[in-house]
């Protein structure tokens, strides 16, 4: 696949919420109970072991780009066998977990708005991928998107 501006802009728009993290407002400050703390340090060390997880699986075919690089394969193993986007997932709960953790409501923000853009990235990215592999429709029907489906 060639990569388009959409695929530019979505991985720009990635790294634009990524540098706003990097900031925070104290006038947004939200102090957390303690037991939210150590949730949020629970979600950031398992969106870490996902993010992991997911870049090892995919190895060679892991893209910055939504459009699957040529001659890629589909991984549909290991943990992409139950969710299509783990590290999408891992990312937000990372961000999630940190935003708890640094009793910020700005990072909160911040982290509400890469989960749609995630949203919408995947979905962008399902279409390409559906425009390479065949079978990808069938695995998007048996696969949660960015968590396990246990019902189908």
């Amino acid at each position: 696949m060639i990569v388009t501006y959409k695929d530019i802009l979505f991985v720009l728009l990635q790294l634009a919420l990524f540098f706003l993290f990097s900031f925070d407002i104290h006038a947004w400050r939200i102090y957390f109970p303690l037991f939210l703390f150590w949730a949020g340090v629970g979600l950031l060390v398992i969106g870490t072991f996902i993010i992991i997880v997911g870049v090892l699986q995919l190895n060679v075919n892991l893209s910055p780009f939504p459009s699957p690089l040529p001659k890629s394969k589909l991984i549909v193993h290991g943990i992409y066998k139950y969710m299509r986007h783990p590290i999408y997932t891992g990312i937000f709960m990372g961000f999630l977990g940190f935003s708890i953790i640094a009793d910020s409501g700005y990072k909160l923000l911040i982290s509400a708005i890469l989960l749609l853009l995630f949203y919408f990235k995947s979905i962008y990215e399902e279409k390409r991928l559906m425009l390479v592999f065949p079978d990808y429709d069938l695995y998007r029907q048996k696969t949660g998107r960015f968590f396990p489906r246990f019902f189908n």
